[in-house]
């Protein structure tokens, strides 16, 4: 919240008034946020042990996940943790909308600083939108919305069915276009769901 907050009013101060360019920025960090969302579930959080120099070694985001699987109704284990949150808000937002804002450099488009502060602030509101989002799934808390249902569905067959499948949070749309939402009655279930037991490489 504190990041939303403190971006929107560096848009506020700093931006000027918004134009069409805003609403480009808003509709393309939309678009990129489920991919992103899916491609950290499955490459970061889901990243299985390696060994180096003789020991086993797993990353700290990695090892929390699997704490999460192991118990998803502890709710100590759900929200991301402050290092955890200061890295998504310090470095991972400033490194996509960079590199976007370089791409569009090196394109010969003008960049407008309002519309680069209005990427942010929908990166943070989209990543304080998924915490509230993978919060609520975890709690007793029942959806009403044909999207909640949708997404609550699909991150418990997550957890308690098969880990490989339905790695989006707050959508459906990066598993459906990259292959990892299907059927469920045709997945088989998993025995290591919620031990995300892998050996190390």
């Amino acid at each position: 919240m504190a990041g939303v907050v403190l971006a929107l009013l560096a848009r506020a101060v700093l931006g000027g008034v918004p134009t069409w360019r805003d609403g480009v920025a808003l509709a393309v960090m939309l678009a990129v946020f489920p991919f992103g969302e899916w491609a950290i579930h499955v490459y970061l959080l889901h990243l299985p042990p390696v060994r180096w120099r003789g020991r086993q070694v797993e990353l700290v985001t990695a090892a929390s996940h699997r704490q999460h699987h192991e118990r998803p109704h502890h709710l100590g284990l759900i929200l991301l943790g402050p290092a955890e949150a200061v890295a998504l808000l310090a470095a991972a937002v400033p490194v996509v909308v960079g590199t976007g804002v370089g791409v569009l450099a090196l394109a010969g488009v003008d960049v407008w600083l309002g519309p680069v502060l209005t990427a942010v602030v929908t990166a943070y509101a989209l990543i304080l939108t998924y915490e509230w989002t993978h919060l609520l799934i975890h709690t007793a808390y029942r959806p009403r919305s044909r999207a909640y249902k949708a997404i609550h569905r699909g991150h418990r067959l997550h957890h308690f069915k098969n880990e490989h499948y339905w790695h989006g949070v707050t959508s459906t749309v990066a598993d459906r276009i990259l292959g990892t939402a299907p059927d469920q009655r045709r997945v088989p279930r998993s025995p290591t769901a919620r031990s995300l037991d892998r050996p190390a490489r």
